[in-house]
């Protein structure tokens, strides 16, 4: 699939975020880039709680990775790789044992140390910001 772009407000995160979780069902690895406060966070959230996460859902910045279950068992595995240096850290750390798992997505937020390993079966967005309160999403579908 070719990188397309959405333009949306928060007021329209809702219907941004039905059409990325289908996508999900094919790419159940999501990398969400951007500069800070763009909205990957809150992106990210939002996706987990269409799909059912009644937990507080909280951003991962100092646990490296959250994870979470919805009512139907799905996994959602919620990364912030800001810290982390290198992949070997991500590997050490056993976290690309999450990647791919059966019955689980994962959530990737500053992936740029392990994009190598992210060759497949994965959708690629970035957001920026086009005004104060409106923001543009990338997406690039890998199969």
């Amino acid at each position: 699939m070719n990188k397309k772009s959405i333009a949306y407000t928060l007021d329209e995160l809702p219907e941004i975020v039905s059409f990325l979780y289908q996508l999900l069902d094919t790419y159940p690895v999501m990398t969400l880039v951007g500069p800070l406060g763009a909205g990957k966070t809150t992106l990210a959230q939002a996706l987990m709680r269409h799909a059912g996460v009644q937990e507080v859902i909280q951003s991962p910045t100092f646990t490296y990775v959250s994870v979470y279950t919805n009512a139907s068992g799905w996994r959602f595995y919620h990364f912030d790789l800001y810290r982390l240096t290198n992949m070997r850290e991500f590997i050490a750390a056993g976290f690309n044992e999450y990647l791919f798992e059966p019955v689980s997505y994962a959530l990737i937020e500053w992936p740029e140390i392990i994009m190598p390993m992210l060759k497949k079966k994965v959708i690629h967005v970035s957001i920026e910001y086009a005004t104060e309160d409106r923001r543009i999403l990338h997406y690039e579908c890998i199969d």
